[in-house]
């Protein structure tokens, strides 16, 4: 369970009062999510070093305020590759691979790794108790949290955003605010790391191959040799003992088939969501409606309205989907229709996920940049009849053979950039051999400019030039934020003519 024999026996059952300073606790990274364990076990009194192999401005100024407070560091290159023969704990932060010396090293000594989010959920107890409404998926997780959370806060509740969506629990527990819920957006690998967690309520809004080079790198022979069964064995957790309501997407049946499979607290109920109309236990669409029959009293006979769909933003397909889900956690913790409906009124979709940027000589410029994997992109690709796509980075060895085939009929150029540019130029090639496609090695961020510059050429009138790079950014930006930034810069550079 927590990961092997260890001398501090009540690690298995820990919480805020456990004996903490007897422990010799290795925290593994110092993003936002290490810095927030780190402070909150030196709080408890907990003996705590931390360790990261970066030693950028950033790092050393957490670790500088760290050891203020009592920390031992280890910063910069090879500082993470060995693990202190007194540790009786490990903190991991999402982004380490199970695979990295100094995690081996504590699997094989029989020593505890928990990640983040399994110490925020021990660190509640007793005292600080919330119940959590948890999301995970492939695709969609923070702008369900992002609904979830605008729902809830109509219904007058006191809620706190955390964890993938970019702020620790740990954080959130240790405010002084008495927080009525949590939505709490969960990734595959911080889920990897997690054995206690009980969530209110959880949903799985679909489950696509991503992440794979993360599970590649993994202990286990078995799990190495089929990454995409480790991602999903790890997605799966979030059901794990569940209190009230598993919610799964009906048209991903994949999905329900993790609820089926869940060990489930008695009582916990499953209920789907649909853009079709839904049958009983079900939240869907009827006419312009969003609809409940899963949480009404008469959900044989009837549907209960919940918002119109003008309510969502954007109205694309995946946002309406987003929205069902999020509106089934809000139903199963109590909140009324009305607020469902004011809360998508109220909520307005994070930047770069189809927006927007400009409409120059008839052709629209849009910024997809958070469509990170090749799923993530087919929802934008798909949203316009006429498209010239800028696509390519890290492509974490997916294929992009489906894709290609489906939205080929779209294309009206191609523009390739980024570190697994030749991915996807080998599906298109194969695939869509009479599409345009222009292929750019510049190897920094300033390629951006020469894409849009390109696609532009490539675009006509009614056409829709797309930042859907269906890859992640890293390979040349610090994240997909700064990748669609540069987009619309590139954008903003280009002649306007007579538009």
């Amino acid at each position: 369970m927590t990961g092997g024999n260890t001398t501090l026996g009540w690690l298995d059952t820990a919480d805020r009062y456990s004996p903490w300073p007897e422990a010799q606790v290795v925290v593994a990274g110092l993003g936002a999510a290490g810095f927030a364990s780190a402070d909150a076990l030196l709080e408890l009194g907990a003996q705590v070093l931390v360790v990261d192999d970066s030693s950028s401005d950033t790092v050393a100024e957490k670790a500088k305020l760290l050891e203020v407070l009592g920390a031992k560091i280890r910063i910069g290159p090879g500082s993470s590759q060995t693990l202190p023969e007194n540790a009786t704990l490990v903190i991991a932060s999402p982004g380490w691979h199970p695979g990295h010396p100094l995690l081996r090293a504590a699997a094989e000594r029989g020593v505890p790794i928990w990640g983040d989010i399994e110490l925020a959920w021990r660190l509640m107890y007793p005292d600080r108790v919330v119940p959590w409404l948890a999301i995970t998926g492939t695709d969609g997780k923070t702008t369900t949290t992002q609904m979830l959370t605008a729902m809830l806060s109509a219904a007058g509740l006191k809620v706190a955003a955390v964890g993938n969506i970019g702020r620790p629990i740990i954080e959130a527990i240790n405010d002084e605010v008495d927080y009525d819920v949590f939505a709490v957006e969960l990734g595959a690998p911080e889920l990897h790391w997690v054995y206690s967690m009980q969530a209110h309520s959880a949903a799985v809004l679909n489950v696509y191959p991503d992440h794979l080079e993360w599970y590649a790198d993994v202990p286990d022979a078995a799990a190495a040799a089929d990454p995409y069964a480790g991602y999903v064995a790890d997605k799966s957790h979030i059901y794990h003992q569940v209190t009230d309501t598993c919610v799964y997407n009906v048209d991903e049946p994949f999905t329900r088939q993790l609820v089926e499979d869940a060990d489930v607290v008695e009582g916990a109920r499953a209920v789907g969501f649909t853009l079709g109309i839904p049958a009983p236990g079900m939240l869907g669409v009827v006419d312009d409606l969003l609809v409940d029959r899963a949480f009404v009293a008469q959900r044989a006979t009837a549907a209960l309205p919940l918002a119109n769909v003008a309510d969502v933003p954007s109205g694309y397909a995946h946002n309406i989907s987003n929205a069902l889900a999020a509106a089934a956690l809000a139903l199963s913790f109590g909140v009324k229709p009305a607020a469902i409906a004011a809360g998508l009124r109220n909520f307005q979709i994070a930047g770069h996920r189809i927006e927007m940027v400009a409409e120059i000589g008839g052709v629209k410029y849009v910024d997809d940049s958070k469509a990170t994997n090749w799923h993530a992109a087919r929802g934008s690709l798909t949203a316009f009849d006429k498209v010239v796509w800028i696509a390519g980075g890290q492509t974490k060895g997916l294929a992009f053979d489906e894709l290609v085939a489906e939205i080929a009929p779209r294309l009206q150029g191609v523009v390739l950039i980024g570190v697994g540019r030749a991915d996807i130029a080998s599906a298109l090639s194969r695939l869509a051999p009479t599409v345009p496609v222009v292929v750019l090695d510049e190897p920094t961020a300033a390629v951006m400019d020469e894409a849009v510059r390109v696609a532009a050429t490539m675009a006509k009138p009614g056409d829709t030039v797309l930042l859907a790079p269906a890859a992640a950014s890293r390979d040349m930006w610090v994240g997909y934020e700064a990748r669609g930034a540069t987009f619309r810069k590139a954008v903003e550079k280009l002649p306007r003519g007579d538009a």
